[in-house]
């Protein structure tokens, strides 16, 4: 696996972002062989070395142009210095430094430094305590690149869930779901499905409405926009349905009659993602693991991310699981080899 045109954020350095990054990396590198060429790190010094030391990982972190093999690993100090970080409790400080980790890959990605960027994760709340009005990673990076229109993809396997819109009120929904917004939206999606190496994708699009608005009687949305956007956009040769009912669109996806699936709101596309990555121990009945990767369409690059938040409450016990850490990775790697054979829109 050759890493070395993708960065990694390490996210807020007072979750579980630094551990998930070594673990995955030493994951990686012993999968492969060890001849594995690392990514590049964005983020605080301090916070990457205490993570190795307590996970008893021997990653040393070396100057950021350099080739390295594991346990070397390529690296960028961003907004140094590190100062007083406490795992575990939300801060400024950490904020400060996990959007500078950001801020400085962003760049580099523009600048045609590395190909993708997979991202750590962050506390929204310590982002804005920083003084960055963000409501997360995906309007987050729409701005600093100046993009339009990006959206969100979830990846499980093979349930592959994109959103019409994500981080907004349930009430200010029906007004997202435009024409012109399901059309970007599928745009986005079927290009990103040719990257998985696709070639014929085919995607259902959920209803806003319970059983897809029964005619009107549970509302219009999906006869007066829905229907007629997806069947404007089968006219282009695409292989789209809908609007379907969203408490059966999905079990169709998981028995292979789709491909992805268009959510018009958050938790209708997160609900069944999550369920399916979540790994419960049924001893404890906490989970342990979760599988799966956040993905945003519409950026000038690849950008995958771990499909959970900063997990406060573990964080510094040496008990976080890379898993999803690993998938983004090799998602990231496996969109950016078919970089010349299917553009991003």
């Amino acid at each position: 696996m050759n890493m070395k045109r993708v960065g990694i954020t390490m996210g807020d350095p007072a979750g579980i972002g630094p551990e998930i990054i070594v673990k995955a990396l030493a994951e990686i590198a012993a999968r492969d062989g060890g001849a594995v060429e690392m990514p590049l790190v964005y983020g605080a010094r301090q916070a990457m070395l205490d993570a190795a030391d307590a996970n008893g990982q021997p990653a040393t972190l070396v100057e950021a142009d350099r080739a390295a093999l594991w346990p070397d690993i390529p690296f960028v100090e961003c907004d140094a210095p590190y100062g007083t970080i406490e795992i575990g409790a939300v801060s400024a400080d950490a904020g400060r430094l996990a959007f500078a980790a950001i801020d400085r890959a962003v760049h580099d990605a523009m600048s045609g430094r590395i190909d993708a960027i997979v991202t750590g994760p962050i506390s929204k709340e310590a982002i804005n305590l920083a003084g960055h009005a963000y409501a997360g990673h995906t309007d987050m990076l729409a701005d600093l690149t100046g993009s339009r229109d990006t959206c969100m993809l979830l990846a499980h396997d093979k349930l592959r869930v994109a959103h019409v819109s994500t981080h907004v009120a349930l009430s200010k929904v029906p007004s997202l779901v435009t024409p012109a917004r399901i059309t970007r939206v599928l745009e986005l999606t079927f290009a990103a499905l040719r990257r998985f190496g696709i070639e014929r994708p085919r995607v259902g699009v959920a209803a806003l409405n319970p059983h897809a608005g029964e005619g009107g009687l549970f509302g219009r949305e999906d006869t007066e926009v829905i229907a007629p956007t997806v069947e404007a956009y089968r006219k282009r040769g695409e292989d789209v349905s809908g609007p379907i009912s969203g408490d059966t669109v999905f079990v169709r996806a998981l028995g292979g009659e789709f491909d992805a699936v268009l959510a018009m709101y958050h938790d209708q596309g997160h609900i069944p993602l999550k369920l399916l990555g979540f790994h419960i121990d049924p001893a404890t009945r906490k989970w342990t693991a979760l599988s799966g990767v956040n993905i945003t369409l519409g950026l000038p690059f690849v950008r995958t991310s771990v499909d959970h938040g900063t997990a406060f409450d573990i964080a510094g016990s040496g008990v976080a699981s890379a898993q999803s850490m690993v998938e983004a990775l090799d998602l990231a790697l496996a969109m950016t080899a078919r970089a010349n054979e299917v553009a991003l829109p």
